[in-house]
């Protein structure tokens, strides 16, 4: 089994992110997703987690189960590139990024699953490539990771 597209999803109540000291994106509840992508994923993989991502029941409902998903609570996304979910750091200490996307490409998959996702909620975005820091608040804490695996 091939591990392909990965995304770290983390419930937030809120979030912000900056570069250069200047905040870029800010959200409220909803989730911060980290998204990777590995050298020859497709539009196929990033349609597939991006249908997850807005279709998961993580939210607690009227009853306080874990039943309801981030449209449900009108919640938003702050959406951010994350080459370094593919670093490899099995041998000696210092990962490498083999498994990663090329920048070029990996942008070009970023911006198509906030394509998909912005269809279906609000999302806020990183800056692909930049130095970015980020302040959540998150809640639980819930993290997922999400993965879409091919079989060869």
């Amino acid at each position: 089994m091939i591990k392909h597209m990965k995304a770290v999803l983390q419930r937030v109540l809120h979030a912000r992110l900056k570069v250069n000291g200047e905040t870029v994106s800010e959200i409220g509840k909803g989730y911060v997703v980290y998204f990777g992508v590995r050298k020859g994923d497709t539009e196929k993989e990033a349609e597939f987690l991006a249908k997850k991502i807005v279709n998961l029941r993580i939210f607690e409902d009227e009853n306080g189960k874990i039943n309801r998903s981030i449209k449900d609570v009108d919640g938003q996304i702050l959406f951010v590139s994350q080459f370094t979910l593919y670093a490899n750091a099995s041998h000696g200490n210092r990962p490498d990024f083999l498994a990663a996307e090329e920048p070029v490409r990996a942008e070009q998959l970023y911006r198509y699953a906030a394509k998909l996702l912005k269809n279906e909620v609000p999302v806020q975005l990183g800056v692909f490539g930049a130095d970015m820091k980020i302040d959540q608040l998150n809640d639980g804490p819930f993290t997922l990771i999400l993965e879409k695996r091919n079989e060869e």
